[in-house]
């Protein structure tokens, strides 16, 4: 196996299971390191620059006329992308070129927002610390989302690297990489792959991993093979309409202008083994009510604990606070949802603890931002404020790992299967001949 550097803290081996994400940095300098061992097969360039000028790094691999690009750290809460990007460049040099295709891996979409979690990476994996240095951007400023032709912003500078590749390169494939906090493993498809839910399965099952049967991400879309999600068309019936993400507008629907189909690769970091029960709820209306209950609940608390961040701190971290609303503002109408539609028709267990783990999840990301905001400021209200949001914090944790029994899923373990499904999806839309 190819040594791509960031193999620091494992259990003995050079080449044995990674334990820890590698952070933006650690990629970077590993990528140039496979670009000069391997100058034959393997270039760099910057695809672009970030808001704050950070370069967002294109390796490349092989040059064939049929070209995939993969997308690497989408979301910054979510590592495992960045991780998975660059074993993948391993892997890919571990083998004989694959005969026609090109490949092109985006190491980072948005190392701004990486560089907001970057605290997480070098202490234990825990819960705890990973909320600590949580952030998750508003939907407006995470890049992979387009404006709309009539809104009045542009595209984000990530955002129109990548749509710049995507015009580039014409590929076939792109992978986006992305990854859950709690529950299981799902991918979502712009059209159908045949042969890949299958695959994707097997995958999920040698890595211990659960299949969600009812993804949240996904609910009203169609499902041709469990855990495999087709993005609907514009307006699709069933579809909630408590979030604004529209995926006919986003980097993912845009790769069909030339043919492509994306993949979006999901693989969560605590497995909840519930989402993988298709059975019907017993009794999901009194769960999902109290579902709703709670996220309403826990939403007019922290919306007045907000209130306790001092302009300063505001103003010095603007994209906390912007998403720190914006995660505020979701919160009724989801809760409005869940009652209106959720709780009239029969639901799966799936669907059940996606609720309850969606209940829990959203107050402990805002808590755990509403924690950083707070950090230097004084007097008792906001030390009050800093005391709620820390019980916050810990009653969804406990929740999430006692109630729902969420387990970590190792890091070697999620980088494994995303890279199989990145090569099951290339190898399905475009197989190797067979041999004479």
């Amino acid at each position: 196996m190819t040594d791509t550097g960031w193999r620091v803290r494992h259990t003995g081996h050079p080449h044995g299971p990674v334990d820890r994400y590698p952070g933006v940095a650690e990629v970077d300098a590993a990528a140039h390191r496979l670009a000069r061992r391997h100058p034959d097969r393997c270039r760099l360039r910057e695809a672009g620059r970030s808001r704050a000028g950070r370069p967002l790094t294109l390796l490349s691999v092989d040059d064939g006329p049929r070209a995939v690009l993969v997308v690497g750290g989408p979301h910054p809460n979510e590592p495992v992308g960045v991780a998975s990007a660059l074993r993948l460049a391993g892997q890919l040099l571990d083998r004989p070129a694959k005969p026609g295709v090109s490949w092109h891996i985006l190491l980072c979409l948005d190392p701004d927002g990486a560089a907001l979690n970057s605290g997480w990476l070098d202490g234990p994996l825990t819960m705890r610390r990973h909320y600590e240095h949580f952030f998750r951007p508003a939907f407006e400023e995470q890049p992979e989302l387009l404006p709309p032709a009539d809104a009045d912003r542009a595209p984000m500078p990530e955002s129109l690297a990548l749509t710049g590749l995507l015009d580039e390169l014409r590929p076939f494939l792109q992978c986006s990489l992305h990854g859950v906090d709690f529950g299981g493993a799902f991918v979502q498809l712009t059209r159908p792959v045949p042969g890949l839910s299958e695959r994707f399965t097997r995958s999920v099952a040698h890595g211990g991993i659960p299949l969600d049967v009812d993804a949240y991400d996904a609910v009203g879309w169609a499902s041709p093979a469990p855990g495999t999600y087709l993005m609907p068309a514009p307006g699709g019936a069933g579809l909630s309409r408590a979030l604004p993400d529209e995926p006919e507008l986003s980097t993912w629907s845009y790769a069909g202008r030339h043919g492509g189909v994306t993949a979006v690769l999901e693989v969560p970091m605590w497995a909840v083994d519930a989402v993988g029960d298709a059975r019907p709820h017993p009794a999901a209306r009194r769960a999902v009510g109290a579902a709703a209950r709670t996220l309403r609940e826990r939403a007019e608390e922290l919306t007045a604990l907000l209130a306790h961040v001092p302009p300063h701190a505001r103003a010095a971290y603007g994209p906390l606070v912007r998403t720190t609303e914006f995660n505020l503002e979701v919160c009724p109408p989801l809760a409005d949802e869940w009652l209106a539609r959720w709780c009239e028709q029969p639901l799966s267990v799936s669907r059940v603890a996606t609720a309850g783990i969606v209940a829990a999840r959203i107050p402990v990301r805002v808590a755990s931002m509403l924690l950083r905001l707070l950090a230097d400021t004084g007097g008792p209200a906001a030390d009050a404020a800093r005391e709620r949001a820390h019980g916050i914090v810990a009653e969804s944790l406990d929740q999430l790992r006692h109630r729902f029994g969420a387990r970590w899923v190792p890091v070697e373990t999620q980088t494994a299967h995303q890279t199989r499904a990145v090569l099951a999806a290339a190898d399905c839309l475009h197989p190797c001949p067979a041999t004479p």
